[in-house]
């Protein structure tokens, strides 16, 4: 995967599959002089574009290890896995392969499930140099995995950590909002892609995907409201963020929410990077002309398609010289046209319409790419300044932000916050729990002063995980 190494942070939205995490804290073998390729990921068939894109397509539809390890495949175990990933680690992929696949020792497809991918249907039957390429990004995965740093483990050290540090990243996500009712993507019951379902749709994730978006946008404005920011309100996490400025120790806040809450916080726009935008603004997909986001808010609460104001004000003018253009179902096979319901049938929405462009929020959907502050910044300004990492709510599932924790400094120590573990990166201390709660008591515990209204006085329980040197929990002691 030769672009991948170069520039992991510039390839657009796709969302991966968690990867088993090693906890190794005694390996810290350095990633500096990863190999680009390697000559056994080559087939008969030769190795195109193509080729490479479908693996990579297959790779990112992978479902949980925990999903399928207990189904009749030939897998490795959870030991052989670890042994595996640690001696590539050790050794490098050219020898690593050379002792495994080179030597007859096990097949492809069975060594696919030490990295945590489970041999696809597709492939069902070929001969094993077929799982070549698909094996290869499962070692470059897991070749540019972060190593966690073994010094940092309690969460005295974690006070530290936040005290005397001054350059801090902040990575968030959808969990920092949450409190404010405001649904995540993916939770189970809750979030908004199992809400989803009665779409019709084969992934819910397609609402976001901007090649549906440009077949058929009325499919994405029918929940657009669902996901609208209802208020400017934010949460004691958006305020912690926000005490990070304050006492000069933020260096940047990069957030995948497209909420809007950060500026309503407070956090400075010098200091924050919206990488999948925002409902802040709306931009014309046909002739480009960008609006405030609140000029098509009463469209997107209605589930109305809005269209550009600039492109019918155009189309009018052409009208009386005659000018007059059918509705245009931008090659549409018949099926997709039975869904253009939220087009009008007037006549005078026949000049209107039938080209006036579609208003697009300003937030990046599944296939486009990332704004370039987010690339620029990390690359030529934080990379060098950062000396902490705070991710928080998110469960970094979408590259390329997914990419950032392993693109860091490997020595820089980083912090991850959230509900649910992260099983595909190895963080230095894992806080388990309710963002709100846990960023209160580490306050709490650093002698801060965190104030907002929603912050209750309750006593917190922090708990090690059993089997784990640096992972808690944090609940509420009931009164």
């Amino acid at each position: 995967m030769d672009g991948f190494q170069t520039s992991p942070l510039k390839t657009p939205a796709i969302e991966i599959v968690d990867l088993p995490s090693t906890h190794d804290s005694d390996d810290e073998e350095k990633r500096d002089d990863i190999p680009n390729d390697a000559s056994f990921r080559d087939s008969d068939d030769g190795d195109d574009d193509d080729d490479l894109s479908l693996y990579e397509d297959m790779l990112d539809s992978m479902p949980d290890r925990a999903e399928w390890e207990d189904k009749p495949v030939d897998v490795c175990t959870v030991e052989e896995s670890f042994a595996f990933r640690k001696r590539l680690r050790l050794v490098g992929e050219d020898q690593f392969i050379t002792e495994t696949i080179e030597a007859g020792t096990l097949s492809a497809r069975k060594l696919c499930t030490a990295f945590g991918i489970r041999p696809p249907p597709l492939l069902e039957g070929q001969p094993d140099h077929k799982y070549y390429p698909l094996l290869g990004l499962g070692i470059t995965r897991e070749l540019t995995k972060r190593v966690k740093l073994p010094q940092y483990n309690t969460i005295d050290d974690a006070v530290e950590l936040l005290k005397k540090s001054k350059n801090i990243i902040v990575l968030t996500g959808a969990g920092i909002s949450t409190s404010l009712g405001i649904p995540d993507f993916r939770s189970k019951e809750t979030g908004l892609y199992s809400q989803l379902q009665h779409l019709g749709l084969s992934d819910p994730q397609e609402v976001f995907d901007i090649s549906i978006f440009r077949e058929d946008p009325s499919i994405f404005y029918s929940v657009a409201k669902d996901i609208l920011p209802s208020t400017r309100k934010y949460s004691p996490t958006h305020a912690f963020i926000k005490l990070l400025q304050d006492k000069g120790k933020l260096l940047t806040n990069f957030t995948q929410n497209i909420d809007n809450l950060e500026s309503c916080a407070g956090i400075l726009p010098e200091k924050l990077i919206q990488c999948h935008g925002s409902f802040a603004t709306a931009t014309c997909v046909e002739c480009k002309y960008r609006v405030k986001g609140e000029e098509i808010y009463n469209d997107l609460k209605a589930g109305r398609v809005a269209r550009c104001d600039r492109c019918i004000r155009t189309l009018r003018q052409l009208k009386p010289f005659g000018i007059k253009r059918k509705r245009s179902m931008n090659g549409l096979p018949s099926s997709k046209k039975k869904r253009q319901s939220y087009e009008d049938s007037t006549d005078d929405e026949d000049y209107d319409i039938a080209v006036a462009g579609v208003m697009k929020p300003d937030i990046t959907f599944f296939g486009e790419d990332l704004p370039e502050t987010f690339h620029d910044r990390l690359v030529q300004h934080d990379r060098e300044l950062v000396d902490l990492v705070l991710v928080i709510g998110t469960s970094l599932k979408v590259a390329p932000v997914s990419e950032v924790s392993g693109f860091l400094p490997a020595e820089t120590p980083q912090i991850y916050i959230s509900r649910e573990p992260c099983q595909h990166i190895d963080f230095d201390i894992d806080m388990l729990g309710e963002c709100d709660k846990i960023v209160t008591e580490l306050c709490r515990r650093a002698g801060w002063d965190l104030q907002h209204e929603m912050i209750e006085d309750n006593s917190i329980d922090v708990q090690l995980h059993e089997g784990y040197d640096s992972r808690y929990s944090f609940k509420i002691v009931p009164a």
